[in-house]
């Protein structure tokens, strides 16, 4: 097995330099190496003056910005301040009294003026007439007769009255659209013409009247071809709307009566006799239990 043989120094050939001459040829190289360093040209006078105007001109639109936002939450602060004061006012502003205070001061006017004519020897109802025309007056008249009829009529006496009553009332809120008719009701005749069940008879006078030769035309207590119309979509919109107001009325009504009898908590009872016999439990055990229950609903108690 051969060895390799040792690598052998390598001798350098350069001849070492003295110190001196090292330490000299260092400055030579810094001197090679640094760049001489222009001197900065001075801005002119024209340059420095455009420099200024420029300064001056941001600053001024700087302070243009800041005196119109400086307006501009000023204008909002009032404007919050007065919207703040409005509602304040109208929350604390019950309605119910501001018009009982109304219909109060309005009786309060009555009574004077009927006061002050009597002294002088006038007719009240006379003078107070004037002021109405003779169609103003009988329809006045005929609401007030028909207010007190109702008054007098507003107990409860059955069912199918109560039903009567609630029909009326929906009655006078619903609106008849009398150009729809026409244009059904002219189609309608125009259909059982064409069909030959309706003639169209002209008299002297030139009125158009509609003769029904088969008797199928005009609606009878057996007639049921109402059951074939169908409503559009905005008829059955508000349909929808109606009944859910009547929802909402009724509801409203439920928890008005239940505020008033103190029913407005939780609801703990299936009927009215179990709604009996819990409030007498709670007579006699809800001191016992009402620290019980106060854990249970922190959710302690688990």
């Amino acid at each position: 097995m051969e060895v390799a043989e040792e690598s052998q120094p390598v001798k350098s050939t350069e001849k070492p330099q003295p110190a001196e001459a090292v330490q000299e040829s260092q400055p030579a190289k810094d001197a090679k190496v640094s760049q001489p360093v222009q001197p900065a040209a001075e801005p002119t006078a024209e340059e420095s003056k455009k420099s200024e105007e420029d300064a001056a001109a941001k600053a001024q639109d700087r302070m243009a910005r800041f005196k119109a936002l400086q307006a501009r939450a000023k204008k909002s602060s009032e404007t919050n301040f007065k919207e703040a004061t409005l509602e304040s006012q109208r929350l604390s502003t019950n309605p119910s009294e501001l018009t009982a205070l109304h219909r109060r001061h309005a009786i309060a006017s009555h009574k004077l003026l009927k006061a002050d004519t009597e002294e002088a020897g006038e007719d009240f109802e006379r003078k107070r007439a004037w002021d109405w025309t003779v169609d103003e007056s009988e329809k006045w008249d005929k609401r007030m007769k028909k207010k007190g009829a109702h008054r007098d009529n507003n107990a409860f006496q059955d069912y199918h009255q109560e039903a009567n009553k609630s029909y009326k009332r929906q009655l006078r809120n619903v609106s008849v659209d009398l150009e729809k008719y026409e244009k059904q009701k002219m189609a309608a005749i125009e259909k059982a013409a064409a069909s030959g069940g309706l003639d169209i008879v002209e008299t002297e006078d030139g009125e158009l009247i509609a003769v029904d030769k088969d008797g199928t035309f005009y609606s009878t207590a057996d007639t049921t071809s109402f059951a074939q119309n169908k409503p559009d979509k905005e008829a059955v919109d508000r349909l929808v709307k109606d009944l859910q107001r009547a929802e909402e009325v009724r509801l409203k009504k439920r928890k008005e009566r239940m505020a008033q009898n103190g029913e407005d908590g939780d609801v703990t009872y299936i009927n009215e006799k179990n709604k009996q016999f819990n409030q007498k439990l709670s007579r006699f055990y809800n001191k016992y239990t009402a620290e019980i229950r106060d854990s249970f609903e922190r959710g302690t108690m688990i």
